[in-house]
């Protein structure tokens, strides 16, 4: 970029964790985000929002939950790269958060929704895809985090390259066939 101008908020209130999909719907712009409360009541989830212009956002809705309980999502999740587009649906890939007494546990999963109406949740996955594991990923910072930032897809190939942070301390790339992540999902992952 030559130049850029800074716009500032799209929508109160604070907001993380969001990607807009690469097409519109019925001629509406969505976004997945991750609305941030200072209120104790209202809980981390990924919601869906839609616009006709990229500024004038509406149409507010919970896309998923934080689970309650011992789930391996239960504390806080959020999106992370954005949403791939697939023959069976959009392919998204979201970051799921537990409280331990050793600290927080930041794993992924994966959730497909309809291609045509992506706020109907098609199927989301019961256990994590891919978690902490190597020494880089455990101990750092922040230890015990896989945080997905970014992903390259070849729609050829069906190879997709995530790019994560592993333990706020370290880069790190994970290479898998999106086809093998859908087959996964659909079997009850």
């Amino acid at each position: 970029f030559r130049t850029f101008e800074r716009r500032g908020v799209i929508m109160p209130p604070e907001d993380k964790d969001a990607a807009l999909f690469p097409r519109r719907f019925d001629g509406r712009w969505a976004l997945i985000h991750r609305p941030i409360s200072i209120y104790p009541v209202s809980r981390a989830n990924i919601w869906i929002s839609f616009s006709p212009d990229l500024k004038h956002w509406g149409d507010h809705t919970v896309l998923l939950e934080a689970r309650q309980g011992a789930w391996w999502d239960a504390n806080k999740i959020g999106l992370s790269p954005p949403p791939i587009e697939t023959p069976e649906g959009w392919l998204i890939i979201y970051h799921g958060v537990r409280t331990t007494p050793a600290g927080c546990l930041y794993r992924l999963g994966l959730a497909l929704l309809d291609l045509e109406d992506p706020r109907r949740v098609i199927r989301r996955s019961d256990e994590w895809i891919f978690g902490p594991d190597a020494p880089y990923e455990r101990v750092g910072d922040v230890a015990d985090v896989v945080f997905p930032c970014g992903a390259i897809f070849d729609p050829k190939t069906g190879e997709l390259r995530l790019y994560y942070g592993a333990a706020d301390t370290s880069i790190a790339l994970a290479i898998g066939q999106v086809h093998e992540m859908l087959d996964w999902l659909l079997r009850g992952g």
